[in-house]
């Protein structure tokens, strides 16, 4: 699986062990910065990632930051990105299951290595369910004006 991943300077850390774990695991990853502690901006990093998913370069994205928040919102940003903020397992693997998120966005404040591993590894393999979800896909596609209404 082609993966690209990226971070700011908080999340540097955490994004290396998963680079590390990603390759070990035979897949292709696309380094898509930080390249260490000192501090960025990371809407440049979810660009890069987010352009790479929407442009088909890539099958997934995982982001990391201090809190996954502003990687979240920044990736978002692109056309055809449904980037997903999770802090554990099971939102790792029900962001895939109902949402089809294509990007990954984790906090390093709020997880480890190991667990990343497993929300990584999670996110990868499990499939979109689709069904009623492709409606409320869609919706997303279309946007919605400030009342909510399609």
């Amino acid at each position: 699986m082609r993966v690209a991943i990226g971070s700011d300077h908080g999340g540097y850390g955490l994004k290396e062990h998963v680079k590390e774990y990603l390759e070990a695991k035979g897949h292709e990853v696309s380094q898509c910065g930080c390249y260490s502690i000192e501090s960025v901006d990371y809407p440049e990093f979810a660009r890069e990632v987010a352009r790479q998913v929407a442009d088909g370069s890539v099958d997934f994205g995982v982001l990391f930051c201090t809190t996954g928040i502003g990687m979240s919102i920044a990736a978002n940003k692109v056309e055809g990105i449904r980037a997903a903020l999770c802090h554990n397992t099971m939102a790792a693997k029900m962001s895939r299951m109902h949402n089809n998120a294509n990007i990954i966005c984790i906090g390093a404040l709020f997880v480890g290595n190991e667990e990343a591993e497993e929300m990584v590894d999670l996110f990868l393999e499990e499939p979109y369910e689709g069904g009623r979800h492709d409606r409320r896909i869609g919706m997303l596609k279309l946007g919605m004006d400030i009342e909510g209404s399609i």
